[in-house]
């Protein structure tokens, strides 16, 4: 009878102690998956229609336990040349920040909504338009679709570095 009463102490003491170890985890912001240095290529598409090939870089800087998130990626084609930086907040789900791109000269908020390992926004200001991003374990996909003057589009698939 005690080596049974013992074993469900333990296991008791178990389930609280891993369920207490993973709560962290689960409180992290919505941001905590977005982090380090991202390569990879893609298109852009201008306002013209013509399409360039890009090649790019992308860094994520988590802060605050998750909850804020500083988005810097660079682009750039034979023509063309992307820097976009980012400021994001989050409160559970919602997003929201700034943006600016300063090769095209453009800036404005951002909102929208986090949901695991995806980012759906709307960035407004000079110009309007949707950002998306989805992030795996090592692979990371990001379209950006805009009314602006510059471009119209741009799809990228990233690796983790």
């Amino acid at each position: 009878m005690i080596a049974l009463n013992s074993v469900k102490a333990l296991a008791v003491g178990s389930a609280l102690f891993f369920g207490l170890a993973a709560s962290p985890a689960m409180a992290e912001g919505a941001f905590a998956g977005f982090n380090g240095t991202w390569r990879g290529a893609g298109n852009i598409t201008l306002a013209g229609g013509q399409k360039e090939k890009l090649t790019c870089k992308a860094y994520y800087n988590p802060k605050n336990s998750g909850a804020e998130l500083g988005i810097a990626l660079t682009c750039s084609s034979q023509a063309n040349k992307i820097e976009l930086r980012a400021n994001l907040n989050s409160s559970g789900d919602s997003v929201s920040g700034s943006w600016e791109e300063r090769a095209f000269n453009s800036s404005g908020s951002v909102a929208g909504k986090a949901s695991g390992s995806k980012l759906n926004l709307s960035i407004s200001g000079t110009l309007k338009g949707t950002m998306s991003i989805s992030t795996g374990a090592s692979s990371q996909s990001v379209n950006i679709r805009t009314d602006g003057t510059g471009f119209k589009s741009v799809s990228l698939s990233l690796s983790k570095s």
